[in-house]
C-alpha cells in the first residue's frame, strides 16, 4: 500500500533559500489544518480536478460576504459616493492583479473579462477588423479556445505539430503562408502549460518571436490559465514577454468566476481597430440624423471593457488575493508544494504492476518534460489504465469507481484535441469514424477498435496533500491492480428438466422512478419494446429537456407509480414525507389523450435527450404535474411520454453490449437485430438471477458490507431456481451462458448480452440513500473487459410491432445455453 511520509515533500525543497525553506516547511506542516479549517467541502472527499477549477476557502467567502454587507457599491458609471467607492476598489484591484504578475502599469494594462476564452475572443475582435486579414499559428497542445481562433484567420492558419517545428519557424527555416497576401500580420498562440498533461512549454518563444520576425508583425498570445493556477508568471520585462496573456482567476483562487486579458501596451493599436462599442467605452455617441461616436482614450481598458463591469466579482478578486497570500504565501511555494506531490504521484503510478509484471498505467508524459523539473512539468498527470492482458479500462468505468470512493477527477478529451490525438495516436480518419459511431466526449463509448478516445486527468492544487495522492493510488490498487490471476466463477450446467421460474415481474412506468410489481395472479403482455407500460414515461428538466435519472437525482426512487388498469390511469405517489403544499398523488390517463400534452406551432414536440439520444417525447402541459415532480425531486422538471412503436413516432433501438463471456461469438442474427425501445437505457427487458443476487450478497457480507436488495438492479424479470432443489445447488451467474429463454408455453426471449452497471445500483430504492455497495463488490468480482456486468438484456424473440406474448409470475423457464 502507498504510505504517507512527510519526507517525500521535505526532500523536494532542499534547493530553496533558508527563508523559503522555512516557509515551505511551515506550509507543509499546516496544510492539513488549513484544509480542515478552510475547506470543509473536502471532508471525506479527494479532489483531484484543480486544472478544471481549484477550490475556494471558507475565509474568502466570509471576507467577501462581510465586504458586501459592510459597504455600498454602486455602478462605476455613476457619480454617486457608492460609485466612487466601486471605481476606487476596481482600479486598486486592477493594479494589484498586474503586480501579482510583476507587470508594470507603465507597460501593461489589464482588462477584466469573463474568463480566458472571453479574453481570446476580445483579441480576435480587433484582428478581424484588419482589412488585409491576418494569419494564425497555434501549437498542437492548445486548448480548444485557442484552436477555435483559426476560423477567423482569413490569411490562413497553421497548427505546429511539435516544439521542434515551432523553433524551426522562429529560426526562419519555415515561412508561414499568409494566404497569398504580402501582409505579414498574424498571431502565434500557445499554452504556457498543457491543460491535458501539464507539460510546460517554453516561455522563451515570445522572446525569439520578437527578434526573428523583422518584416512581418506576428503578435504573441499566451494562454496562461493552466500555468498560473499553481505557478508564478513573471511579466517584469516588457520587451520579451507575450503581447497578450489570458487567464482565469477561478483556476487560481476558486472564486470569483472572472478572467483577465493582460495587454502589452505596445501591442494595443491592433485591438483599437475593433468597431463595436458599448456601455462606458465611449465618451459620446449619436444616433438619428448623424451616427458617430468618440472612443474613450485615457486608458486602454476603458475602451475594451464593454458595459457595466462585474463589480462584485472584481471586489471578490481582491479578497481572494488577500486570503490566498495569507494561507499559502507565494506562488513559488505553491509551485514547489504541488510539484513535490506530482512527482510522488507520478513515481507511485509508474511503479504499479499487475501480478504478471505488466504496467497498470500508461502515463502520457511529453518527452520534453520531467516531473523532477517544475520548469518543464506542472502538477497534472494524464493516464489510461490497462488490465493484466494489456486491454484498456474504460474511462467511464473508472469514473464510476472513483465516484463511489468520492474521488473527483476529469476524464475524456479535456478540450485538447491536438494533445489527445497525438498522445493516443488517433488519426483524423479514426476521429471521424469514432464520431460517426456515436462517440461523444463523456459518454461510455470510449474505447473503439482497441484504442481509448480520451484520458483520465489527475491535477493537484495549492490545498492538495499527501493523503490525496495516497487515496488515488489506493483506488487503483483496490480495483485495478490484479494481484493474482483472474479467477472466473465456475460454470455449471443445468439439467434437461426445468429448474428455473419467474419469481417476480416489475414494470417501471416512469424511467428511473420506483417499480410496480405485477400482481401474482396477473398475466402480463410483452411486446417487442418490452413489458407493457414499461418506461413509457420519463421526467425531463424543464430547461434542458434532458431526461433525469437516479444517478444525479436519487429522490426519484421515492416516486412510486402504479398502474390502475380498471380506471385507465397511472397514479404516482411518493414514499416518505411530502414537501409542503404538495398533493399526495397525481394521476394521468393511460390513453394517449392529446389534450394533456403541450401543443407546438408545427405540431412536433421538441426533442428530449434520453440516454444521449434525441427523442420526440410529448410533455404534459399541467402545471400541477410539473410542480408535483419538481417539489419531490428537487429540480425543475415535468413528466413526458414516449409513445410505443405502433404510434408511428420514431423508435429507439437496443444497444445491448456483446455477451460478457468473450469478445468472439458465433454470429446470431437474433442478437444482431436491434430491438426497438421506449425509454429503457439499452434493451427492452432486463433480467437478473436470484442465485446471482444471493452470491453477490454473500461476498458483500464477508467484507462487512450492507447486502443489496434485488430492487437496486431494477430488473423487469427476476429468475429463480426451483426451491425444491437440494441446498447448495444454486447456480449463480449461469445467465452468462444463456443464449435464449423459453418461458411458459409460448414465450421466447433472446438474450442480447450482459448488462453494464454503474453506481446507480448503489441507490437504496426504499430510502433513496446512496451506499458503496453493491457496486464496489461487483467491480471486484464481475468486471470483464474493463466493464462491470450484472444481469442480462433480453428481447422478445421473433417479435414485430404487431406481435406480443404473455408472461406471469411462476412461469417455468428453460434456457438455451451456449455450448
Amino acid at each position: 500500500m502507498a504510505s504517507i511520509n512527510s519526507n517525500d515533500n521535505i526532500a523536494c525543497i532542499t534547493d530553496l533559500k533558508q527563508s523559503e525553506t522555512t516557509n515551505m516547511l511551515g506550509y507543509i506542516a499546516e496544510i492539513d489544518d488549513i484544509r480542515q479549517r478552510e475547506y470543509p467541502m473536502l471532508k471525506e472527499t479527494t479532489y483531484l480536478d484543480h486544472a478544471g477549477t481549484t477550490l475556494y476557502p471558507k475565509s474568502l467567502m466570509d471576507m467577501f460576504a462581510k465586504d458586501m454587507t459592510s459597504n455600498l457599491f454602486g455602478n462605476t458609471h455613476s457619480a454617486s459616493p457608492s460609485s466612487h467607492l466601486s471605481m476606487g476598489r476596481v482600479e486598486d484591484i486592477r493594479l494589484r492583479a498586474l503586480r501579482f504578475f510583476k507587470a508594470s502599469p507603465d507597460h501593461f494594462d489589464l482588462v477584466f473579462v469573463a474568463n480566458a476564452t472571453a479574453g481570446i475572443k476580445l483579441i480576435l475582435d480587433g484582428f478581424r477588423e484588419v482589412q488585409e486579414g491576418f494569419w494564425y499559428g497555434y501549437h498542437k497542445d492548445s486548448h480548444t479556445s485557442l484552436v477555435g481562433a483559426r476560423e477567423l484567420a482569413t490569411n490562413g492558419h497553421h497548427c505546429f505539430a511539435s516544439d521542434e517545428e515551432v523553433e524551426k519557424w522562429l529560426a526562419g527555416s519555415i515561412e508561414p503562408d499568409f494566404g497569398g497576401t504580402k501582409n505579414g500580420l498574424g498571431i502565434f498562440a500557445y499554452p504556457a502549460q498543457s491543460n491535458m498533461n501539464g507539460r510546460r512549454l517554453p516561455l522563451s518563444w515570445t522572446t525569439c518571436l520578437k527578434s526573428s520576425m523583422d518584416e512581418n508583425k506576428i503578435y504573441s498570445l499566451l494562454d496562461a490559465a493552466a500555468l498560473v493556477s499553481t505557478s508564478p508568471l513573471d511579466l517584469s520585462d516588457a520587451s520579451v514577454v507575450p503581447d497578450f496573456t489570458v487567464l482565469s482567476f477561478n483556476k487560481m483562487f476558486g472564486f470569483p468566476d472572472l478572467g483577465a486579458l493582460i495587454i502589452r501596451k505596445a501591442a494595443a493599436p491592433v485591438l483599437q481597430k475593433r468597431k463595436y462599442f458599448g456601455g462606458g467605452t465611449v465618451e459620446m455617441a449619436t444616433c438619428g440624423k448623424e451616427n458617430w461616436h468618440i472612443q474613450k482614450q485615457r486608458n486602454l481598458h476603458e475602451q475594451l471593457e464593454d458595459g457595466t463591469l462585474p463589480i462584485h466579482s472584481i471586489i471578490a478578486l481582491g479578497n481572494a488575493m488577500t486570503v490566498h497570500e495569507r494561507l499559502f504565501g507565494s506562488m513559488k511555494l505553491v509551485s514547489t508544494h504541488t510539484s513535490c506531490l506530482a512527482e510522488k504521484l507520478y513515481n507511485d503510478l509508474s511503479d504499479l504492476r499487475h501480478a504478471n509484471g505488466t504496467e497498470v498505467c500508461k502515463i502520457y508524459r511529453d518527452y520534453h518534460s520531467s516531473y523532477a523539473d517544475s520548469s518543464t512539468q506542472g502538477p497534472i498527470i494524464a493516464l489510461n489504465i490497462r488490465n493484466s492482458r494489456g486491454e484498456w479500462i474504460s474511462n467511464a468505468e473508472f469514473q464510476k469507481l472513483a465516484s463511489i470512493r468520492n474521488i473527483q477527477v476529469r476524464s475524456g478529451g479535456l478540450c485538447n484535441p491536438g494533445g489527445i490525438a497525438s498522445h493516443l495516436d488517433l488519426q483524423p480518419w479514426e476521429l471521424r469514424r469514432n464520431f460517426s459511431s456515436g462517440h461523444r466526449c463523456g459518454n461510455e463509448n470510449d474505447i473503439i477498435d482497441d484504442k481509448p478516445t480520451g484520458v483520465v486527468r489527475v491535477s493537484l492544487g495549492a490545498m492538495s496533500n499527501l493523503r490525496d495522492v495516497v487515496s488515488f493510488i489506493e483506488l487503483l490498487q483496490e480495483f485495478f491492480v490484479e494481484t493474482v490471476a483472474t479467477q472466473q466463477e465456475p460454470q455449471a450446467a443445468l439439467s434437461n428438466r426445468s429448474e428455473l421460474f419467474v419469481e417476480n415481474l416489475t414494470v417501471y412506468p416512469i424511467k428511473s422512478c420506483g417499480g410496480w410489481q405485477v400482481p401474482l395472479d396477473t398475466t402480463w403482455v410483452i411486446k417487442e419494446e418490452g413489458l407493457a407500460w414499461d418506461r413509457e414515461w420519463c421526467l425531463v428538466h424543464q430547461g434542458t429537456r434532458i431526461a433525469l435519472s437516479q444517478k444525479k437525482h436519487p429522490r426519484m426512487a421515492l416516486l412510486r407509480p402504479s398502474l390502475v388498469l380498471d380506471q385507465g390511469i397511472l397514479r404516482v405517489r411518493c414514499r416518505g414525507p411530502m414537501p409542503p403544499s404538495t398533493p399526495e398523488e397525481i394521476t394521468v390517463p393511460l390513453s394517449a389523450d392529446p389534450n394533456v400534452f403541450q401543443s407546438f406551432d408545427n405540431g412536433v414536440p421538441p426533442y428530449s435527450l434520453v440516454c444521449g439520444e434525441d427523442v420526440a417525447a410529448q410533455t404534459y402541459s399541467s402545471k400541477n404535474i410539473a410542480d408535483f415532480f419538481s417539489n419531490i425531486v428537487g429540480t425543475p422538471c415535468t413528466l413526458a411520454r414516449f409513445p410505443p412503436v405502433a404510434s408511428g413516432m420514431s423508435a429507439r433501438h437496443s444497444k445491448a453490449h456483446v455477451n460478457t463471456r468473450s469478445k468472439v461469438e458465433r454470429p446470431d442474427p437474433v442478437r444482431e437485430k436491434n430491438a426497438p425501445l421506449l425509454l429503457a437505457n439499452e434493451s427492452p427487458i432486463l433480467a437478473i438471477s436470484r442465485a446471482s443476487v444471493n452470491r453477490l450478497n454473500e461476498q458483500i457480507k464477508v467484507k462487512g458490507g450492507k447486502a443489496a436488495h434485488a430492487s437496486v438492479f431494477r430488473a423487469n424479470i427476476i429468475i429463480a431456481q426451483d426451491p425444491s432443489l437440494a441446498p447448495g445447488s444454486e447456480l449463480p451467474y449461469i445467465e452468462d451462458q444463456w443464449r435464449s429463454l423459453h418461458v411458459g408455453e409460448h414465450l421466447q426471449l433472446s438474450v442480447l448480452g450482459g448488462c453494464r452497471r454503474c453506481q446507480m445500483v448503489c441507490v437504496d430504492q426504499h430510502s433513496a440513500e446512496k451506499n458503496e455497495e453493491p457496486f464496489v463488490t461487483l467491480a471486484k468480482t464481475r468486471r470483464k473487459e474493463g466493464k462491470v456486468f450484472f444481469g442480462v438484456h433480453t428481447a422478445l424473440l421473433g417479435g414485430d410491432k404487431n406481435h406480443s406474448a404473455m408472461i406471469k409470475v411462476g412461469d417455468k423457464i428453460v434456457p438455451v445455453i451456449d455450448a
